[in-house]
Parts: structure tokens; sequence; C-alpha cells
């Protein structure tokens, strides 16, 4: 397999074989986002990944991730080309992946996305990060709230599965309830089959450092993180949800299904701020990206 430059995929990708189709991230502005620095964004020739599927033809794999960024961008028929091939060369294929923002999602039809899903893209990655429009304002998402519930929609609508990241502390101490509460409300909306709750973690180089530096953006305490993935719980209104916050960068690791294990979740957080106890949070050396 041929990678070029640092990859990266969801933690759930973690046993499925990871196939770089896009290079980087085509828009690559978002301010706490340091994954795609120094590369430049190109979609790769089909030569160059029908070579890399080749290479891995002879093995079972069940499971397809499709890097890099935004890899849904790739124009339709090149998809189906890329999808098409993958289901022919890897007889055991049970499900492809991929990232995607909202605004390549809104370029395809409901029915593109079923012919999609139609040839193995059984789950979808977008990053929602906050349901506060001045927080996706700041952070320079690439999408309004209207613009990311719609495209979740289109997602169910096409029967892809859709996971769903959002990230603790974006809003900083002074936004932090306000964060949660509309994060907790856009979620609702959408209506996700997986969401996947971050801890904002500062990546040397991006815009957001230079703003904590200068204290325009004061982080919440781990408390207030944890404070944070309480109210969005609390304000997480699902018809079915797996809800994960287990991400390394996380205090207080959670894989709860909603709604029935709401209560429950929001039981054992409520403890965990009553009692304040740092040795019932994930250790700081322990925490990453």
């Amino acid at each position: 397999m041929k990678y070029e430059g640092m990859i990266f995929r969801p933690p759930s990708e973690a046993d499925s074989l990871i196939l770089q189709v896009t290079v980087g991230c085509s828009y690559n502005r978002c301010t706490f986002c340091g994954a795609y620095q120094g590369k430049r964004f190109r979609i790769k020739r089909f030569e160059e990944i029908k070579e890399d599927i080749d290479e891995v033809s002879s093995y079972r794999i069940k499971r397809v991730f499709l890097a890099d960024g935004d890899a849904l961008i790739i124009p339709q028929e090149e998809l189906l080309r890329i999808l098409s091939y993958l289901r022919a060369k890897l007889r055991g294929l049970e499900r492809i992946g991929i990232y995607a923002n909202a605004k390549d999602i809104l370029r395809k039809e409901v029915e593109e996305l079923k012919a999609l899903r139609d040839l193995g893209l059984g789950i979808l990655y977008l990053g929602l990060e906050s349901g506060d429009p001045e927080v996706l304002k700041r952070i320079k998402k690439n999408a309004t709230v209207d613009q990311l519930v719609h495209a979740g929609k289109r997602v169910k609508a096409s029967g892809i599965l859709l996971s769903v990241t959002v990230i603790l502390g974006l809003g900083g101490v002074e936004g932090s309830q306000t964060h949660a509460m509309e994060t907790g409300r856009v979620l609702s909306e959408m209506d996700p089959d997986y969401v996947g709750a971050l801890s904002l973690m500062i990546v040397p180089g991006t815009p957001i450092e230079k703003e904590i530096e200068t204290g325009r953006l004061v982080l919440p305490t781990p408390f207030g993180l944890i404070q944070e993935l309480e109210t969005m719980i609390a304000h997480c209104h699902f018809t079915r949800c797996f809800f994960a916050s287990n991400h390394a960068s996380n205090y207080l690791p959670l894989r709860i299904r909603l709604p029935e294990q709401k209560e429950e979740a929001l039981k054992r957080i409520r403890e965990v701020l009553r009692r304040k106890d740092p040795a019932l949070l994930r250790p700081e050396y322990l925490r990453a990206l």
C-alpha cells in the first residue's frame, strides 16, 4: 500500500483496510484541525488506487475505510468505479466507510447516495463539531447548522449509517453550556446512528492554539468538559443511537445506547461531577488525539 503523509481514520475503523483515495482535505481550514497540515489536496488516479486494491486482493478483508479527509468529494462516476472494483476484488468485503463534509453530501442526491450504498458504502462519518452557530463560525467550519442537519438527514434517507463527531470544549469556558445544549439539540434533529464525542486537544501550529495563547479562548477544566458531556447527553433525544466518549482525548469514557441507557449514564456522570475526584478520570498522560 502506498500512503502519502499521516493517515487518520475513525476509532471504529481500527480493523479496516485503509485505502487512501484522496490526499489531504479539500477545505483544510478548520481552526482546530492539524491533521492535514502540509498536504496539498488531490484525488488519486484510479490506476494508483487499483494497484493498492490488487496488492491486497488475496487477503480476506471485511472492511475498508476510504481516506483522507473528505473522500466523498470524488466525482460520482469515479467513486462508483472505485467501489465496484473493491467489490470485484475483495470477495469477503462487508462494509466500506468514508469521511465526508456537509457540502460534499449535499452535492449528491439521495439516489446517488443509494447507488453508493448498493455498492457497499455502509457508513459515513460527518463532523458536526458543534451545534452552536457562533462556534461553527469561530472555528471556520465549512458549513452552517442547517447545512449539517440537511446533510445528515440526506445520509439517513439513503440508508447509509450516519456517524457524527462532536468536540467537547470548542465553546471555551464562556460558551461551554450553550455549545453543549445546542449540540445536543442539533444531534437530536439529525438523529444519527452513532455519535462520537471527543475532547478538544490543541495541535501545535493550528489557529486555535493562538486563540488560547492570547486568551481569546479559555478551555474548560476536565470537570468542565464532563459537565458539557452531561448537558449534551441530557439534551439528546434519539430514535436509536450508540453514543461513545471513549476516544483517547476524553477524561470520562462512555459507551452507551440511547435512549435506553440515558438515565443510567447521566447518573454516573453526575456522581463524578459531585465527587470531583481526579482519580475517577483518565490520567492526563494517557490522553491523546
